[in-house]
């Protein structure tokens, strides 16, 4: 006789959720303790670039004391955790300013970009898929499959530089490297840091457009690659759908093929495709750093670039830190939605 089912002390989503929280916790932990231990290898002397390579011994070993660099490194990192955890990476010696303060000002221009990115590679990456895996062998998926090829293969750097002088040096399509041309700089109120919604929020379409125009290219290189990604999982997952019996069946009992296509085969993949374009949004937020280089684009990835040249270690640690974080939490968020969608994943 089977034993009834104990009644469960703490609710399953509780327990879940505290789960989720601990391994949040954990790998964030993880995380700044490899960044740190990162940042003080390398080779680059923090004193230094807080004094000047003119300062007395004296003064540098003042500083040195001050920056709290003659602890012993696990001592560090304690005080370190305790100042991140509240906000205070330090001041960056690049800018003068709180290294919060100058990650808040440059991340919503990296978040504009990677969203639209993404945006462009979903629109693109996801019917190209799908029409690669219904045409198999045919033309469109030759094209297709070496799309996604160059998409991997390409340096980005090569990219960026050729679609500048093809499309802006050469046909003048778009406006050139930069967010915004000179003369419309801080016309319009930073209400949300993204200056496509600030243009509008504000009316100013003349801002909007020229933001526009300078954002299309930088965010379709991107695009690309995000296109490559999606194109070429959207195309394996389709296969694999309609290769299955009950596709078989329903085109036996007569169904439309479109129906066949999109009402039962992509149905059965949009919970894999959630997680598969939340991954490729969190790569794009994380590997812009070139492309924000090659189109002097004002985001984290520049800025990271930048106080690296610089020795500017806070500012290194700190964009660092926090692009970590949203990884992290992307990948959390990817794998709630999985669950959410999926029954069979809980």
């Amino acid at each position: 006789m089977a034993k009834p089912e104990r009644r469960r002390i703490v609710p399953r989503w509780i327990v879940s959720l505290a789960s989720g929280v601990g391994t949040i916790a954990v790998t964030l932990l993880g995380l700044l303790f490899v960044t740190f231990v990162i940042g003080r290898l390398m080779p680059i002397d923090p004193v230094l670039a807080v004094v000047g390579e003119r300062a007395s011994q004296s003064t540098y070993d003042q500083v040195h004391r001050e920056m709290g660099l003659d602890q012993p490194i696990f001592v560090q990192f304690i005080y370190y955790l305790g100042d991140v955890l509240t906000g205070d990476f330090g001041t960056s010696t690049t800018t003068a300013h709180p290294v919060i303060q100058d990650i808040a000002r440059v991340f919503p221009a990296t978040l504009e970009l990677a969203t639209l990115g993404t945006l462009i590679g979903v629109l693109a990456g996801v019917p190209l898929g799908v029409l690669a895996a219904v045409k198999r062998g045919s033309l469109i998926d030759q094209i297709a499959r070496v799309l996604a090829l160059v998409g991997y293969s390409a340096p980005i750097f090569w990219l960026g530089l050729l679609a500048l002088n093809v499309f802006y040096g050469q046909l003048g399509w778009v406006a050139g490297p930069g967010r915004v041309s000179i003369f419309y700089m801080d016309m319009v109120p930073s209400v949300t840091g993204l200056i496509l919604v600030d243009s509008i929020l504000d009316d100013n379409w003349d801002v909007f457009w020229d933001a526009l125009s300078h954002i299309i290219l930088p965010a379709s290189l991107l695009g690309y690659y995000s296109l490559a990604y999606i194109s070429r999982m959207t195309r394996s997952f389709m296969l694999e759908q309609l290769s299955a019996e009950y596709i078989t069946t329903a085109r036996v009992k007569g169904a439309p093929e479109w129906l066949v296509v999109w009402g039962h085969a992509f149905a059965n993949i949009r919970v894999q495709l959630v997680t598969v374009i939340a991954l490729s949004y969190a790569q794009l937020l994380e590997g812009s750093v070139l492309t924000e280089i090659i189109f002097a684009w004002p985001g984290l990835g520049n800025y990271i670039a930048t106080a690296l040249l610089s020795a500017d270690l806070n500012a290194v640690m700190g964009g660092t830190v926090v692009v970590g974080c949203v990884f992290v939490g992307l990948n959390l968020f990817a794998d709630f939605l999985y669950r959410f969608f999926d029954p069979r994943a809980r």
